[in-house]
């Protein structure tokens, strides 16, 4: 019922940058980093937007929209609660995936590995960074779970607003900074007439192997 409507929409329209794959850096880290900045120079919104894609205990899919914290030798990082549906389904299964899309630019990224918690100083120094009201709702202890009314979420709200007022240095114990290691990075550079460069590294015994890969 919408074919027409999405075959009238343009896709990769460009103007798109050109993507030297001879000329890269042997860290697919130092590589994401150059990307970043070509989009936050660009002016793509929120270009630390990023896909988590996870498993639930029967195997299937699930995948969110989170925003990038930090990137350092460990890896990816981001934060969220042990008790919402990522959380578990992490706990289960730390083979997790992160896809960035900057659509300016006509760049994706998609990066595989295992995640790991980072050290407990770490995760109270992001949740006290975060704004009052992100706090607030993250005390609540509730993601995902059925809401009766708008009043209850408020009510919650305003119990968590009064227990940050009165400890403002107050941490949710469920809450967790969350790092990604790579084992896997790709480099996509879209292409008006489809001729996309791909190009993926891989974590070997000795160290990061790059190869293309056809579009």
């Amino acid at each position: 019922m919408m074919k027409d409507e999405l075959r009238a929409l343009k896709s990769l329209a460009g103007p798109l940058p050109t993507f030297d794959m001879e000329e890269v850096p042997d860290d697919p880290q130092l590589l994401f980093s150059s990307w970043f900045r070509d989009a936050v120079q660009a002016g793509v919104e929120e270009p630390h937007a990023m896909v988590l894609s996870t498993v639930d205990e029967q195997g299937a899919p699930d995948a969110r929209i989170l925003i990038l914290k930090h990137l350092d030798h460990r890896g990816w990082h981001f934060a969220s609660t042990d008790q919402g549906p990522k959380g578990r389904q992490m706990a289960l299964n730390p083979q997790v995936a992160l896809t960035f899309y900057w659509t300016r630019l006509g760049r994706q990224v998609r990066i595989r590995g295992m995640v790991r918690r980072a050290d407990m100083h770490e995760r109270d120094a992001d949740f006290l960074a975060r704004p009052p009201g992100a706090r607030a709702i993250a005390l609540t202890a509730r993601q995902s779970e059925r809401l009766a009314s708008p009043r209850e979420l408020e009510e919650a709200l305003e119990l968590q607003r009064e227990r940050l007022r009165q400890g403002p240095d107050l941490v949710a114990p469920h809450w967790s900074l969350f790092i990604v290691a790579p084992r896997e990075v790709e480099f996509w550079q879209g292409d008006t007439e489809r001729r996309h460069r791909r190009l993926h590294y891989r974590h070997g015994a000795t160290g990061w192997v790059r190869e293309k890969l056809w579009p």
